[in-house]
């Protein structure tokens, strides 16, 4: 018998919440499908949006590789940059959109002895604090690029810190530094990710860069229905098990590692074969909910590496075999991420040792990337089909 665990992948809702995105921001969109799509397998994902996005962006050149080996065509963006002039080459050759925030990636574009047409996109540290040209430095940064001659284009970016803060300032402050320190400078810009999307109206400008909402969780849950109206975000993944056993725990029972959750009454328990090691949150306490055959119950003590148990008492029809949802559509990922005390993203990231299906009903291993190939002497990771 197959280990029954398995993360369903809606790519209808997966294009329904790009459409919704684009949209409500105007303009165009970069699908982000770093970190393998957010668990979600980036070269099908990417393949489901192929005709409907502007482009997409993942994180370093190694995710780019992999769609470029998927048959992925058109922009794709590298977020973090270029490390060395292996990279560039490479970024060259897989004709590559690159983010530039910093002095040594400016000076890899100067030293380069190619003259070609470079997509750069300029970012701005406007208040994130993390990586990106002071705000004072971007109209040198900007000329130097353009002294190159190895540039075609420029679109200049920056990053919100706090946009999943519907009472903060910090991104209306961002938006006036960034407007203000680019006001003399041509060329599109992109400030808005998911948050700045849905909450910054301010923000939007002639790119957006949605990431979690593409996969359905609201990164600013707080806001309510908000300006979508009454079309909504769409979970894309579903995780499910089944109960694979059942007992009852007599009153004073205690039960899992650590025995903190103790019975105080008659309480029939279900275990599910699924657990960390799989990608649920083992810091998930007691009372997060799970829904079972439909209907929503609680887990109960604490995740192990395989297994997890559930509070079947209220359940009496539900037993072996029984499906267990523990997060997509009836139970929100972000209400788990709430009670593990973490937040959607690495939930969804973290998801592995599980079947994934998508829209066809076939069992994949996505992007699992293994073989190695030399594109531009920098190494690169190749797709390997799945069977």
């Amino acid at each position: 018998m197959t280990r029954p665990s398995r993360a369903r992948v809606d790519l209808d809702a997966l294009r329904h919440n790009y459409s919704l995105a684009r949209r409500m921001h105007g303009g165009r969109a970069l699908a982000v499908i770093k970190a393998n799509a957010y668990g979600h397998g980036a070269v099908r994902c990417a393949e489901a949006l192929q005709d409907h996005a502007d482009g997409f962006a993942v994180a370093f050149l190694e995710e780019a590789v992999a769609l470029r080996a998927g048959g992925i065509e058109g922009p794709i963006l590298v977020l973090e940059g270029l490390f060395d002039a292996a990279e560039l080459k490479a970024a060259r050759t897989l004709n590559l959109w690159i983010v530039v925030h910093q002095e040594a990636q400016l000076r890899m574009i100067e030293n380069d002895r190619v003259f070609d047409h470079l997509e750069v996109w300029l970012k701005a540290d406007s208040g994130m604090g993390r990586a990106g040209f002071a705000l004072a430095d971007m109209p040198s940064a900007y000329a130097r690029l353009q002294a190159t001659g190895k540039v075609s284009n420029i679109t200049l970016m920056t990053h919100f810190a706090r946009a999943d803060e519907p009472g903060s300032d910090a991104t209306s402050r961002q938006v006036a530094a960034f407007n203000a320190a680019t006001a003399a400078l041509l060329g599109d810009r992109s400030l808005s990710n998911s948050a700045g999307i849905l909450q910054w109206p301010s923000a939007r400008r002639d790119w957006s860069r949605p990431g979690i909402l593409l996969y359905g969780a609201d990164p600013v849950p707080q806001r309510g229905a908000g300006e979508g109206g009454d079309e909504q975000l769409r979970p894309v993944m579903t995780l499910e098990s089944e109960v694979f056993a059942v007992r009852t725990l007599q009153s004073g029972d205690a039960l899992g590692y650590g025995g903190g959750f103790v019975a105080t009454e008659p309480t029939r328990i279900g275990l599910i074969a699924i657990g960390y090691a799989d990608g649920y949150p083992r810091l998930a306490t007691t009372g997060t909910p799970v829904a079972v055959d439909g209907t929503i119950t609680r887990v109960v003590g604490r995740a192990s590496m395989d297994m997890l148990t559930i509070d079947l008492s209220r359940h009496p029809g539900s037993g072996i075999g029984s499906r267990v949802e523990l997060w997509g559509r009836h139970v929100p990922v972000n209400e788990v991420a709430r009670c593990a005390g973490t937040i959607s993203y690495e939930l969804l990231c973290n998801v592995k040792r599980v079947s994934i299906i998508d829209e066809t009903g076939i069992d994949k291993a996505w992007d699992r990337c293994a073989a190695k190939e030399d594109v531009g002497n920098a190494p690169i990771t190749k797709r390997r089909a799945a069977a």
